[in-house]
Parts: structure tokens; C-alpha cells; sequence
């Protein structure tokens, strides 16, 4: 009997009979060819840190997206990471033959911001009573959020918002939400000197508080910003 296998029982009568240095030598030939096999791919691992620390971030502060089955020849060269958009990471291994990939990367951004209580319907004004603070992931919003509260009271809903919601600079205006058709003063600084002209709003407010509006006096169209109630600062 050359050794046991799985399944039999050890019994006294057997370890005579087995071939110890046989047994031992074989368990030691399976570990090495073992570990051989594994030298032979990168460890995924690898691949994730080398993303993370490409964005200047460890497991703690961001994700990156890595299939632990994924089997990537080994690389004798460190690993190069470079950022190649807000959400990915290409990875290389200079060896020749080499080989790449790029890495889904997110990057967390908590924080404390301005959070809504209640519902908010779209043109109304939001008050004091409607938010709270609490620490938020706003990696995924759509604008940067209200760390002062502050800020937010007295703005306006550009659309309808929801209890829990984080109102970024985009989701709100400043003073009376203006809508196609209404009349604004058209604000323009000259070296120094302002000017106020009438003009008309030919589109609902976008991102930033972005607007179209029309001169009243020589009917040129322009795109200006809000700044205030009924005020369009163009350029």
C-alpha cells in the first residue's frame, strides 16, 4: 500500500504498511506544482490594487471592478496603471509578450451634504424645515451638492424632489423658477459698466441656471445665466 487515499480509515494495522517517504514525497511534488500553476497567471488582486493606486485610492475609498476568476499571464515588470476617464483604468504588463485591460473604477466621495426631509414639487421654494445634514455618497450625483444648508433655503425645484433626495446645484434655481415666455432683465458687464436691457426667456432653465433668451429691443438670441430673480447675466 503506497499511501492512503481519500475515504480510508486509519487504522493502526495500516500505518505499517504505508510508505511514508513515498507519501511525503508526493504531497510535497503536488504543493510546488501547485504554486507552480499559480505563478503562471497575475493575481487578479494585483490588477485591483494597481487600478486603485492609478486614482490615488486603496480598497477603503473606491472599487475596482476585477473577475477573480480572471487568469492574466504572469507579469515579471510591476504593473502600469494609467487613468483613462472618470471611471476606468488601464492596466499593462510590459513584458513581451504583454498584455492590457482596462478596469471599472469607482471612486467614493462622502460626505456631508443637504438632504430633503419632505417632498419638494417642482417651482416651489425650499425651506429650512424641509432639510436635514447627513453624510452622502455623491460620486454618482449630477452636480455637486449643498455642504452649507443654507445655501439651499429660498432656492426653487427645478422638477419634483423626494424625501432623501440630495439637491445638487442642478436641480434647483435661484428666485421664481422661469418658464418660456417670461419676461427677465438681460445683464451685461462692459469693462466694468452694467447694462440692463429687456429681453424674454425662450426655454426653461437648464444645468447651472443656463437659459435662452431673446432681446426685446434687437430680437438677438442669447444664452445668459441666472443670478436672481428675474435677472439673466449674458455675455
Amino acid at each position: 500500500m503506497p499511501c492512503l487515499h481519500s475515504g480510508m480509515a486509519l487504522h493502526f494495522s495500516l500505518l505499517k504498511s504505508i510508505r511514508w517517504p513515498a507519501c511525503i514525497a508526493l504531497l510535497v511534488l503536488a504543493v510546488i506544482g501547485a504554486n507552480a500553476h499559480a505563478a503562471d497567471f497575475t493575481p487578479p488582486d494585483a490588477i485591483r490594487d494597481a487600478a486603485l493606486a492609478a486614482v490615488g485610492a486603496d480598497a477603503s475609498t473606491a472599487e475596482a471592478t476585477v473577475d477573480s476568476r480572471l487568469r492574466m499571464a504572469a507579469c515579471m515588470q510591476p504593473l502600469q496603471a494609467v487613468p483613462v476617464s472618470r471611471r476606468s483604468v488601464q492596466v499593462r504588463c510590459t513584458d513581451a509578450p504583454g498584455w492590457q485591460m482596462f478596469v471599472p473604477v469607482r471612486v467614493r466621495d462622502v460626505r456631508e451634504v443637504a438632504v430633503l426631509r419632505d417632498s419638494v414639487k417642482a417651482g416651489q421654494p425650499i425651506t429650512a424645515d424641509d432639510i436635514t445634514v447627513q453624510r452622502r455618497d455623491m460620486a454618482d450625483a449630477q452636480g455637486s451638492g449643498f455642504a452649507d444648508p443654507a445655501e439651499l433655503v429660498g432656492q426653487i425645484a427645478r422638477h419634483g424632489l423626494a424625501p432623501g433626495d440630495a439637491p445638487t446645484r442642478e436641480d434647483v434655481a435661484a428666485g421664481e423658477l422661469l418658464r418660456r415666455g417670461d419676461p427677465v432683465v438681460l445683464l451685461s458687464r462692459i469693462g466694468g459698466v452694467e447694462v440692463r436691457v429687456a429681453g424674454r426667456v425662450l426655454g426653461q432653465p437648464g444645468a447651472g441656471g443656463t437659459v435662452s433668451v431673446e432681446n426685446t429691443e434687437s430680437r438677438r438670441v442669447v444664452r445668459g445665466r441666472v443670478v436672481g430673480a428675474g435677472v439673466v447675466e449674458v455675455r
